[in-house]
């Protein structure tokens, strides 16, 4: 493992109990967006409250390997690390002068509108089941930087142990120190592959190959994107020097369209795509393998948001994403977001978007070299989601008999049947018919794929709960007036 004690770990911030009274501001999420914002707008005057589901800020990007493990160079598994370090001493900093007030392991579930005018309530559970308590504060402002989680495009085999997504397998090098396999294929589409090829081949994986189902041709036409962003086509070359380093194959249009073990995974079988992502007869071959990192991108984590009836959109890859207006408020008066959740765009676009949120929440006008810096992250953001929108035709390595839904085991030729002679247009009435989506995961795993199947386009995912709650936490709420959707207080 690529650690080493030459030099100490930082010390985590401490966490603090929740303010009794009302905050200035309430930051949901303590990844590169929410931790930027946070520290920002404590340094513009505010008082900060910060809550994040995890022991450390840093969010799914700058995971921390658990303390246990003795790790003492977590950096050596990060790009950046600098960014995060700068912005967790001063989170460290604001908490000792008072004007950040930090929540790990709080999970706020819904954010409702207070009967005080221009007030929001957060209620939230603290602690991890069975054990968890109850948490409610109150913010004159919210900020919403939760974040995304992975897309997955089910195929043949997509539920046997050894196929884990390709977050996941990087989630489990940076917070365990552990391979998901010696022999590790990494498939999918996306720039996120060839980190995660890195990094596991750096921690002595073997990488047979990295299977995107795009073709970085696709980038032709964003050149001016491209070339104004020279540090992230650097950060490419890098990743493009890892694999050539480590002997990994790039294979792109090709996709994994099954995965073949009794117990566990033991083999993959690739094929070459067409433009639509259709598998080509007589391309398939297959490619021993201990594990199967997968992913096809992220989606943006927007259920409180939904839950406000916040305005979406449809991004460039084919998720939904919030409006945001240029000091990235909402639709609603008094909600700002900032990171993942307005669109994919990765770890220095997040910094960048939660310093901007902060001015604008603490009144101060926004500095040009940030909203430059946004323009031409945003614009690079662009032309990678376009280049990896996943294509119509990746539904054609589907078997009737393959699960679709994990959660309630519900088939591709179930949810077929539901769309071609029940007369289901759209994943709703897929899931009132076959039950797909109802399981634990709330369809956020097999959602996108339902959808595809029902011919649907992508539709904001509303639900009033953000995570599971006990019902006695749900019970011992008291009655309030209005429904999210129905009420918002007024902006400052």
């Amino acid at each position: 493992m690529p650690t080493s004690p030459s030099e100490p770990a930082a010390k985590a911030p401490a966490a603090q109990a929740a303010p009794t009274g009302t905050t200035d501001l309430a930051v949901i999420g303590a990844g590169p967006a929410g931790l930027a914002a946070a520290v920002t707008a404590a340094r513009l005057g505010l008082r900060v409250t910060l809550l994040d589901t995890a022991e450390r800020p840093g969010g799914q990007y700058y995971r921390h390997p658990a303390a246990t493990l003795g790790a003492t160079r977590p950096e050596a598994l990060h790009h950046d690390w600098r960014a995060f370090a700068t912005r967790e001493a001063a989170l460290r900093d604001h908490e000792t002068a008072g004007r950040v007030t930090y929540l790990p392991r709080h999970h706020v579930w819904t954010v409702v509108p207070a009967d005080e005018p221009g007030t929001w309530i957060l209620h939230a559970l603290a602690g991890h089941a069975p054990d968890e308590s109850p948490v409610t504060l109150r913010a004159r402002r919210v900020l919403l930087a939760t974040g995304a989680y992975e897309r997955q495009l089910p195929f043949p085999g997509w539920t046997l142990p050894g196929v884990v997504g390709a977050g996941g397998a990087q989630a489990m090098l940076k917070n365990n120190l552990v391979l998901p396999g010696r022999r590790v294929v990494v498939a999918g589409s996306g720039p996120l592959l060839l980190a995660v090829a890195g990094s596991l081949a750096a921690a002595g994986a073997t990488v047979p190959a990295v299977v995107e189902a795009a073709s970085y041709t696709a980038y032709a036409p964003q050149a001016p994107a491209l070339l104004r962003n020279p540090a992230k086509l650097a950060e490419g070359a890098t990743y493009g020097g890892a694999l050539l380093r480590h002997g990994i194959r790039l294979l792109t249009r090709h996709a994994v369209t099954e995965a073949h073990g009794t117990t566990r995974v033991e083999a993959v079988t690739i094929a070459r795509l067409d433009r639509d992502w259709r598998p080509l007869p007589g391309t398939a071959r297959r490619i021993p393998c201990e594990a199967l990192a997968v992913g096809h991108g992220l989606v943006p984590q927007l259920e409180l948001a939904t839950g406000l009836g916040c305005a979406t959109l449809q991004a460039p890859d084919g998720t939904v994403a919030l409006e945001l207006d240029a000091a990235q408020r909402t639709s609603v008066p008094g909600i700002w977001s900032a990171g993942e959740t307005g669109g994919i765009g990765g770890a220095q676009l997040a910094l960048t978007e939660g310093e901007i949120a902060a001015h604008s929440l603490a009144g101060r006008p926004v500095p040009a070299v940030l909203t430059r810096r946004r323009a031409r992250l945003r614009a690079f953001a662009g032309a990678m989601a376009a280049a990896h929108r996943p294509g119509p035709g990746w539904t054609g390595w589907l078997r009737e008999e393959t699960d679709v839904c994990r959660c309630e085991e519900v088939p591709a030729g179930r949810i077929r049947e539901a769309a071609r002679e029940l007369g289901a247009r759209d994943a709703r009435t897929v899931k009132l018919l076959t039950r797909a989506g109802m399981g634990w995961c709330q369809g956020r795993m097999c959602g996108p794929a339902v959808a595809a199947l029902a011919g649907e386009a992508p539709a904001p995912d509303r639900r009033p709960l953000s995570c599971p709650v006990p019902l006695r936490h749900l019970a011992a709420l008291p009655p309030r007036e209005a429904t999210p959707a129905e009420s918002a207080p007024p902006g400052p």
